[in-house]
């Protein structure tokens, strides 16, 4: 099968195509021929040698794929050869072949585009467990994603705002704000010109917002603080703008708020089976009206390099795919 290998890991790591056999799904697994595969930034981290893969997993980059099943491993029920699927991965992705533990596999409707399908798992998983499981989201709160025309942030703002809430988003220019508007934002912040605190409180009525996720970190930590809620939980997922930075918690204190972050990577498969059941439940349904995945732009497996580039330019809005041959 064709794949992408890493040459060099590090700084001035390159993306080549290569060849290797295919892999074999042991119990509980399935493989998948793979028609696209999402680009995550960690992929970009992995590749310059900053977020190796966990034990036991591929060392190929990818982290999720759409296509259909090739084979089936023993004790895999409820899925056939053929059926179109897209999955979460913790490696495997850039290749023509990968292999998904059955828990952490999703149909594809026929409402969406088989190819686009490979936008969803990592968006949706990572939005799902992050803003309802450690952020507790309730009915009638108010939730604030940083990065609203990320792969993960275009996302999440439409499966919340479909779920009734007010979402507010941050982003880096007017074209970014107006398309994060049209997945259903309530307001879109441009954080070039404005301040995202003083916007949450004029919104708010000078509550502030009950949940955050946040995937920059830096003076976003304390200004998180700042604009949330009482009782309001912060999620980080990432650090973009750096993990260190100067804290004053005394309205952690005062407002009784909850810092947390977390990572998905590196969880169980049935913790992810857990996310997956809640999203066949919760979000599938609505998939191919309500919510869709965005994509930017589609390479082809052998410009895998190419996308890296593009993506670390940051300028796109959702998610950037390699198409394979």
């Amino acid at each position: 099968m064709k794949l992408i290998h890493v040459q060099n890991a590090g700084r001035d790591y390159r993306l080549v195509p290569g060849t290797e056999p295919r892999p074999v799904p042991g119990p509980g697994q399935l493989l998948i021929k793979v028609a696209a595969a999402g680009l995550n930034n960690a992929d970009l981290l992995q590749a310059r040698g900053l977020y190796p893969p966990p034990p036991g997993a591929s060392p190929i980059l990818g982290m999720e794929v759409s296509g259909t099943i090739a084979e089936l491993g023993t004790g895999v029920t409820g899925w056939d050869r053929g059926d179109k699927v897209c999955a979460l991965l913790p490696g495997g992705g850039y290749s023509e072949y990968a292999v998904a533990d059955s828990g952490n596999v999703l149909p594809v409707p026929d409402a969406v585009d088989l190819i686009q399908a490979a936008g969803l798992p990592e968006a949706a998983f990572t939005a799902w467990t992050n803003i309802m499981d450690t952020g507790r989201l309730a009915p009638g709160e108010t939730l604030l994603i940083h990065g609203g025309t990320s792969g993960i942030g275009s996302l999440a703002v439409q499966i919340f705002a479909a779920r009734g809430h007010r979402v507010f988003t941050t982003a880096g220019s007017d074209k970014k704000c107006q398309a994060a508007q049209t997945f259903g934002a309530a307001r879109a912040i441009n954080y070039s010109r404005e301040d995202f605190v003083a916007v949450m409180k004029d919104a708010t009525g000078g509550k502030g917002v009950d949940v955050i996720l946040d995937m920059v970190g830096g003076d976003y930590v304390q200004r998180n603080i700042e604009a949330a809620a009482i009782w309001g939980r912060i999620v980080n997922i990432a650090y973009q703008k750096g993990s260190k930075t100067e804290v004053n918690f005394a309205p952690v204190l005062t407002k009784r708020l909850t810092l947390a972050a977390t990572t998905l990577r590196g969880r169980s498969p049935e913790q992810k089976r857990t996310i997956r059941d809640a999203l066949l439940q919760e979000v599938w349904p609505g998939l191919g009206t309500k919510v869709r995945p965005v994509i930017d732009r589609t390479f082809p497996l052998e410009q895998a390099h190419q996308a890296h580039e593009f993506m670390a330019k940051t300028g796109h809005i959702g998610k950037i795919l390699l198409r394979m041959p």
